[in-house]
């Protein structure tokens, strides 16, 4: 009997790779020959940590930052592949009188979670204005699940704004709620986010089902680039969204988020680590050596770029 791999995620088009492959596979268009892909979805990022230290899942989807420190205190996970590149959004509360950044001083904005890509980037953007970023300082962070930031703005105008991943930002924005202040891309171009990350046992036992996964994300990485009207189809049924706002993300513009690149590279990842326990009084709560979580070996054999 084939083993089940078992992968968590979150519903965000950082995650679609994922998508992809279950569409794949479900539509006969692909056979595991080494095992069975089972993806399950949760809302809160902390449920992926606790999916993963209690062993009830394979692997995860999951904030970069985040992982780096589960691996800290729990060294049986390995980052394996980039799930994408770019991807989130910082967005303006329409009823909330945002025009620039500064605006936000004073106010309330959500992030998705405190180790994560946006709060490192939303806390570089207010920094570069010489405000106080840090818990306490010149802007309140509210950290809410990606799927329930809509409702929280619809119900709450009071809320400035937002900074997430796709596509709950332009969700907001094309029920007239919201509108873009900025891409991540335009912060940090070309910024990691969403790992994916697999437990160690995973790759002590079963290293071909694996490396035929690995395969398989790098591929639907590249199949979404070059195929953004399918992959939209695709990613409203994974991502339950509509597929117009899908479209949108994976095409305006093309660099809006990336999937063809998702070989892991550790200077990135460094970067993050460096500002988030050097600059932010709130952010990692130490470092990693890098070199120990990142296994290049199953992304480079899938011809990962």
């Amino acid at each position: 009997m084939k083993p089940i791999i078992e992968i968590a995620h979150l519903q965000i088009t950082d995650h679609l790779v994922l998508g992809v492959c279950k569409h794949w596979l479900d539509s006969g268009e692909i056979d595991f020959k080494e095992f069975s892909l089972k993806t399950t979805s949760v809302v809160e990022w902390n449920d992926v940590k606790n999916l993963l230290q209690k062993n009830q899942v394979n692997g995860a989807f999951i904030l970069s930052p985040f992982a780096m420190d589960i691996f800290r205190t729990q060294r049986d996970i390995q980052l394996v592949l980039f799930g994408h590149r770019n991807g989130s959004i910082l967005v303006k509360n329409k009823k909330a009188g945002i025009n620039s950044i500064s605006d936000f001083k004073g106010k309330e904005v959500i992030i998705p979670h405190q180790l994560s890509i946006h709060n490192m980037l939303f806390h570089q953007l207010l920094a570069e204005k010489g405000y106080n970023a840090d818990p306490g300082g010149d802007v309140l962070l509210e950290v809410i699940a990606p799927s329930e930031i809509p409702e929280m703005i619809r119900k709450y105008p009071s809320l400035a704004g937002f900074i997430v991943a796709e596509p709950f930002g332009s969700q907001v924005i094309t029920e007239g709620l919201g509108e873009e202040l900025m891409l991540s891309k335009d912060i940090w171009p070309g910024h990691p986010c969403c790992v994916f990350v697999v437990k160690q046992r995973l790759i002590d036992d079963h290293a071909n089902a694996l490396q035929e996964l690995i395969g398989a994300l790098v591929k639907a990485g590249k199949f979404i680039e070059s195929n953004p009207v399918e992959a939209a189809k695709i990613g409203a049924k994974f991502l339950n969204q509509r597929e117009d706002v899908v479209y949108k993300v994976l095409t305006q513009p093309m660099d809006r988020i990336t999937t063809n690149n998702l070989f892991p590279v550790i200077e990135d990842l460094e970067k993050i680590q460096k500002y988030m326990t050097d600059k932010m009084s709130k952010g990692m709560f130490g470092q990693i050596n890098l070199e120990k979580f990142v296994n290049h070996q199953f992304a480079l054999n899938a011809g990962a770029t």
